[in-house]
């Protein structure tokens, strides 16, 4: 669980450095300039995502069961996750529709995510894991929505052509996601 942990810290400190000290940051890459921070961002990112995938390939098997969920939440979690991945898609493709209305698509795709797994598991390495990323997906969604009123940002009108996009994107990763590689990277299925 110490991996864990500290992949936790590590990859969503980073991630998190907008939503806690934008100024700092803002100042760090005036001075160092974009190039130098988006590459010490990408090496840290990258080590805590490491340490958090393999402590959590450690804890999730040995940590303490806090609830026993029903099986039809894994249906329920696999359902859930279709709508968490259009978001996600919503947040790369540009001028759509849910991401004109909602301004930060990628934050409620992650937080739908880390609901969803928290449905359908109950180990503790599972609440530790999904619940910091709820907990942190909230915290960005509220902050960067504020940050959005006060400075007046108004996301382009989306167009149908790209929301369709968005939605097939979505769609097409989940179908992928569904007929083996959640299963092949995690080792679990999520309708079985």
């Amino acid at each position: 669980m110490i991996y864990l942990g500290l992949g936790l810290i590590i990859f969503l400190g980073v991630h998190s450095v907008r939503i806690v000290a934008d100024g700092w940051r803002t100042r760090i890459i005036a001075h160092t300039g974009p190039l130098p921070w988006k590459g010490v961002y990408a090496l840290v990112s990258i080590a805590g995502f490491v340490l958090l995938v393999w402590g959590y390939g450690q804890a999730r098997y040995e940590s303490a069961v806090l609830y026993n969920p029903p099986q039809f939440m894994r249906h329920v979690a696999g359902l859930l996750m279709l709508v968490s991945l259009v978001l996600v898609a919503a947040a790369y493709v540009p001028r759509n529709h849910i991401k004109a209305a909602l301004g930060h698509p990628m934050f409620a795709g992650i937080k739908l995510w880390a609901f969803a797994h928290l449905l359908s598991n109950g180990r503790l390495a599972d609440v530790l894991l999904f619940g910091t990323f709820l907990a942190w997906a909230v915290a960005g969604f509220i902050v960067s929505r504020k940050r959005d009123r006060a400075a007046g940002t108004v996301y382009p009108a989306g167009n149908g052509l790209r929301t369709l996009l968005t939605v097939i994107a979505g769609v097409g990763a989940w179908a992928v996601l569904v007929s083996g590689l959640h299963l092949w990277l995690i080792g679990v299925s999520p309708f079985v």
